[in-house]
Protein backbone atom coordinates (compact mmCIF):
# COMPACT_ATOMS: atom_id res chain seq x y z
CA UNK A 1 0.00 0.00 0.00
CA UNK A 2 1.39 3.39 -0.90
CA UNK A 3 1.80 6.27 1.47
CA UNK A 4 -1.02 8.22 -0.28
CA UNK A 5 -3.45 5.33 0.18
CA UNK A 6 -2.58 5.04 3.85
CA UNK A 7 -3.03 8.79 4.34
CA UNK A 8 -6.43 8.70 2.61
CA UNK A 9 -7.57 5.81 4.82
CA UNK A 10 -6.45 7.55 8.01
CA UNK A 11 -8.18 10.80 6.99
CA UNK A 12 -11.36 8.86 6.18
CA UNK A 13 -11.34 7.08 9.55
CA UNK A 14 -10.71 10.40 11.31
CA UNK A 15 -13.69 11.99 9.55
CA UNK A 16 -15.94 9.08 10.50
CA UNK A 17 -14.94 9.34 14.15
CA UNK A 18 -15.44 13.12 14.17
CA UNK A 19 -18.83 12.89 12.46
CA UNK A 20 -20.23 10.84 15.35
CA UNK A 21 -19.44 13.65 17.76
CA UNK A 22 -20.96 16.28 15.49
CA UNK A 23 -24.18 14.32 14.95
CA UNK A 24 -24.50 13.49 18.66
CA UNK A 25 -25.07 17.09 19.77
CA UNK A 26 -28.63 18.38 19.70
CA UNK A 27 -30.29 21.74 19.58
CA UNK A 28 -32.58 22.80 22.41
CA UNK A 29 -35.62 22.77 20.12
CA UNK A 30 -34.93 19.12 19.24
CA UNK A 31 -35.45 17.98 22.84
CA UNK A 32 -37.51 20.75 24.46
CA UNK A 33 -40.86 22.33 23.56
CA UNK A 34 -39.81 25.98 23.34
CA UNK A 35 -43.41 27.08 22.68
CA UNK A 36 -44.40 26.10 26.27
CA UNK A 37 -42.99 27.79 29.35
CA UNK A 38 -42.94 26.77 33.01
CA UNK A 39 -41.91 28.65 36.14
CA UNK A 40 -41.39 26.88 39.45
CA UNK A 41 -39.60 27.34 42.77
CA UNK A 42 -38.16 24.44 44.68
CA UNK A 43 -35.32 22.85 46.58
CA UNK A 44 -32.11 21.51 44.99
CA UNK A 45 -32.06 17.74 45.52
CA UNK A 46 -29.11 16.60 43.40
CA UNK A 47 -26.44 17.99 41.09
CA UNK A 48 -25.16 15.83 38.23
CA UNK A 49 -21.92 17.46 37.09
CA UNK A 50 -20.82 15.67 33.91
CA UNK A 51 -20.53 15.82 30.16
CA UNK A 52 -22.19 16.75 27.90
CA UNK A 53 -24.42 18.84 30.25
CA UNK A 54 -24.87 19.30 33.96
CA UNK A 55 -28.29 18.61 35.46
CA UNK A 56 -29.66 20.14 38.63
CA UNK A 57 -32.57 18.24 40.13
CA UNK A 58 -35.11 20.57 41.75
CA UNK A 59 -38.11 19.32 43.73
CA UNK A 60 -41.08 21.63 43.24
CA UNK A 61 -44.84 21.56 42.86
CA UNK A 62 -45.93 20.77 39.32
CA UNK A 63 -48.82 22.43 37.48
CA UNK A 64 -51.20 19.91 39.09
CA UNK A 65 -49.93 20.69 42.63
CA UNK A 66 -48.09 17.36 43.04
CA UNK A 67 -44.38 17.25 43.84
CA UNK A 68 -42.14 16.78 40.81
CA UNK A 69 -38.36 16.45 40.63
CA UNK A 70 -37.43 18.50 37.57
CA UNK A 71 -34.05 17.97 35.89
CA UNK A 72 -32.86 21.43 34.84
CA UNK A 73 -30.34 21.09 32.01
CA UNK A 74 -27.33 23.35 32.19
CA UNK A 75 -24.41 23.89 29.89
CA UNK A 76 -21.27 21.85 29.52
CA UNK A 77 -19.04 21.69 32.61
CA UNK A 78 -15.99 23.39 31.06
CA UNK A 79 -17.68 26.69 30.05
CA UNK A 80 -19.51 26.78 33.40
CA UNK A 81 -16.23 26.22 35.23
CA UNK A 82 -14.55 29.00 33.22
CA UNK A 83 -17.42 31.35 34.14
CA UNK A 84 -16.83 30.68 37.84
CA UNK A 85 -19.49 28.03 38.49
CA UNK A 86 -18.12 24.98 40.31
CA UNK A 87 -19.78 21.76 41.47
CA UNK A 88 -19.77 23.17 45.04
CA UNK A 89 -21.27 26.54 43.98
CA UNK A 90 -24.79 25.30 44.71
CA UNK A 91 -25.60 23.43 47.91
CA UNK A 92 -28.24 20.75 48.29
CA UNK A 93 -31.39 22.19 49.82
CA UNK A 94 -30.88 25.64 48.27
CA UNK A 95 -34.16 27.21 47.15
CA UNK A 96 -34.05 28.20 43.47
CA UNK A 97 -36.55 29.49 40.93
CA UNK A 98 -36.54 28.24 37.37
CA UNK A 99 -38.06 30.77 35.00
CA UNK A 100 -38.92 30.62 31.33
CA UNK A 101 -38.34 26.85 31.37
CA UNK A 102 -39.07 24.82 28.28
CA UNK A 103 -40.32 21.33 29.17
CA UNK A 104 -39.18 18.19 27.42
CA UNK A 105 -41.12 17.18 24.31
CA UNK A 106 -41.55 13.81 26.02
CA UNK A 107 -44.41 14.37 28.50
CA UNK A 108 -43.09 11.57 30.76
CA UNK A 109 -39.68 13.26 31.11
CA UNK A 110 -38.97 15.71 33.96
CA UNK A 111 -36.23 17.46 31.93
CA UNK A 112 -36.50 21.22 31.43
CA UNK A 113 -34.26 23.91 30.02
CA UNK A 114 -34.41 27.33 31.62
CA UNK A 115 -32.87 29.89 33.94
CA UNK A 116 -32.12 29.23 37.61
CA UNK A 117 -32.18 32.13 40.03
CA UNK A 118 -31.18 32.06 43.69
CA UNK A 119 -33.48 33.41 46.43
CA UNK A 120 -31.56 36.69 46.53
CA UNK A 121 -32.37 37.23 42.84
CA UNK A 122 -28.86 36.42 41.66
CA UNK A 123 -28.88 34.38 38.43
CA UNK A 124 -27.13 31.05 38.80
CA UNK A 125 -27.66 29.25 35.53
CA UNK A 126 -28.87 30.53 32.18
CA UNK A 127 -30.77 28.55 29.61
CA UNK A 128 -28.93 27.09 26.66
CA UNK A 129 -28.50 29.99 24.17
CA UNK A 130 -30.85 28.71 21.45
CA UNK A 131 -33.67 28.01 23.93
CA UNK A 132 -35.33 31.39 23.48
Amino acid sequence: MTRNHMTAILVGVGLLVASGTIVAHHSVSAEFDTSKKLTFTGSVKKIDWGNPHIYIQVEAKGPDGKLVVYRVEGGAPNPLYRSGIRPASLKLGTIVTCTNCSPSKNPASPNVNGRLTLQDGKPFLSATPDAN
